[in-house]
This record gives structure tokens, sequence and C-alpha cells, in this order.
């Protein structure tokens, strides 16, 4: 084999591998995600770029004030929420936006806005595998609240909002605790 076969050959076989290892990283580990819409401002704005975590939830079980990334329908969409209330617990949302989690008060100020009940029609108690997820903007986001949404089982969790990569100057790591 002369040494130009040879290098095309080589080039050929480090693009596959490039191409594989790309391929896998997404499939498996991160996958970037676009903000789209208001729903969880001032923690993200519409066209932030994220990358999601998708393998540390293979590790461990997400957590609350977790920001989680999950298809809705069409399943051509995903959401980006906040997650409130964790399995087996019950969540409730009082008419002044009290939100109440196996009846205590929950601690948190990720929430801008005046958080209601919208749709919920008492408590909810969540099964061993569901989530209620909350957008950091109460007063437009389309979430657990209402029934369109609801809980969101385990199973359909892509992963966790990771990184914030745009706009370079909000670059960095996002918390939920």
């Amino acid at each position: 084999m002369n040494d130009k076969v040879r290098g095309v050959l080589s080039n050929i076989m480090y693009i596959a591998f490039v191409l594989l290892f790309s391929f896998l990283i997404v499939r498996f580990i991160g996958q970037r995600t676009e903000v789209i819409g208001s729903s969880m401002v001032p923690t993200l704005e519409d066209g932030n770029q994220l990358i999601t975590d998708k393998i540390s939830y293979r590790f461990h079980e997400p957590e609350r004030f977790d920001i989680i990334v999950f298809p809705h329908e069409p399943m051509d969409e995903y959401y980006i929420k906040r997650i409130i209330g964790l399995p087996g617990e019950t969540v409730e949302i009082s008419d002044d936006g009290t939100i109440y989690i196996d009846g205590e008060v929950l601690e948190e100020n990720y929430g801008y806005g005046e958080t209601t009940p919208q749709e919920l029609d008492g408590a909810v108690e969540l099964g061993e595998d569901e989530y209620f997820v909350l957008g950091d903007n109460r007063e437009i986001s389309l979430d657990s609240r209402y029934k369109e949404v609801g809980s969101i089982p385990r199973s359909i969790i892509i992963g966790r909002a990771w990184v914030r990569l745009y706009p370079f100057n909000e670059f960095g790591l996002l918390t939920g605790r």
C-alpha cells in the first residue's frame, strides 16, 4: 500500500472515530438544549444555550431544586423546569402562593412572580417515581400545576441542566441548591 492510500485510510478512520465518539457523548453523556420562552426567568432566559447532563442520574436520583429537562408533547419539544416535589411527597399550593411539602412550608427563593395553584385541586400525592416541577417564572410557567403537564415520571427525565454555554458573559454551572 502506498503512502497516499495509507494517509487517506488514516484520515477516514480518524473521522469515523470522532463521529462515533461525538455520537456517544450526545447520546449518553450530554446534549445541547436551547431555552425557549420565559418560564425559567430570572434563572434562564429565552435563547440561553445549555448542556444537559444525561449521565449523573444514572448514579443518583434527581434532587429538589435541580433544573431538569424532559420531553413534552409533541415529543420534539423539551421543557426545562425546577424540581419542587420528590417521589412519595405531598405537594400543596395555597391560594396565597405558599408551597407545602408534606404539610411543611417549602423554603425556597427561586420563584419569581405570584405562585398560584392554577388547575390543582388540593394536594398532589406523588407516586414512587414522580416529580412535581415548577418554572421559576411562576406567573407564566406551564408546569405541574396544569393537567397538561402534571407530575413528571422519572422515566422521561432526560437529565439535569448543567452548564449555560450562551450568552458567553453568563457562562457557568447551573446550581439547584
